[in-house]
């Protein structure tokens, strides 16, 4: 079974929206610290966020040549499906494994705390 990968913390994070908080991961154990990262995920994630790089330094290239505003948008859609492959990637490692921990953990704060987080993520993922 591979690793875990959190990006969560041990302590409660309050981000910008008032009713907004972060569940204490189930799998960390240093604040906002990724533990037991999964090697091969870290790498897949690492090659195409270099891809993306790339495709940002195109991106650029293309403005700067006052290429054809279509072809643009074109590669902006591609790099934000690109981002959006790495986000599904680490969010299925979270709901695996922290996620998962944390719901069965029969403790109700600390599911409540998970399962806001959750839907706070995957509606941050659809804007």
């Amino acid at each position: 079974m591979p690793a875990k990968v959190s990006t969560q913390s041990n302590s409660q994070h309050t981000s910008n929206s008032p009713n907004s908080s972060r569940a204490d991961c189930a799998c960390a154990v240093e604040a906002r610290k990724a533990v037991g990262v999964d090697p091969q995920l870290k790498d897949a994630n690492l090659k195409r966020l270099r891809r993306i790089e790339g495709q940002v330094r195109g991106l650029q290239k293309m403005v700067e040549e006052d290429r054809y505003c279509a072809d643009i948008i074109t590669q902006v859609a591609s790099v934000q499906e690109a981002l959006r492959g790495v986000a599904r990637n680490l969010m299925r490692n979270h709901l695996r494994h922290c996620a998962a921990k944390a719901l069965r953990s029969g403790k109700k704060a600390e599911s409540e705390a998970m399962f806001d987080e959750l839907l706070e993520t995957i509606y941050a993922h659809l804007r």
